[in-house]
């Protein structure tokens, strides 16, 4: 969860630290942690169902509550994933 309202799920995890700007995110129901904290500097909306994944691809999530954040991995920001192309079924 992060301190404008997004929530995601982890579906590639690592060892580094998830961050909406310069905040660390917590698991739901710590929303007592980000008392005062706003999103970060650089926040955007974040759409459900939209997937972002680190730089280097070693951390993606699946966004499940929409909101604004600047997701980083590590200090890093995370790119959102284009959707795959399935092939045509003619």
């Amino acid at each position: 969860m992060s301190p404008g309202g997004a929530e995601m799920v982890v579906t590639k995890g690592g060892n580094g630290t998830l961050t909406d700007g310069e905040v660390e995110l917590q698991p739901k129901g710590s929303e007592a942690a980000f008392a005062g904290a706003t999103p970060g500097p650089d926040a955007q909306e974040v759409a459900l169902g939209k997937r972002y994944t680190s730089t280097e691809g070693g951390v993606s999530l699946l966004i499940t509550k929409g909101g604004n954040c600047d997701l980083r991995y590590n200090g890093e920001p995370m790119e959102m994933q284009q959707p795959r192309k399935l092939p045509s079924s003619d």
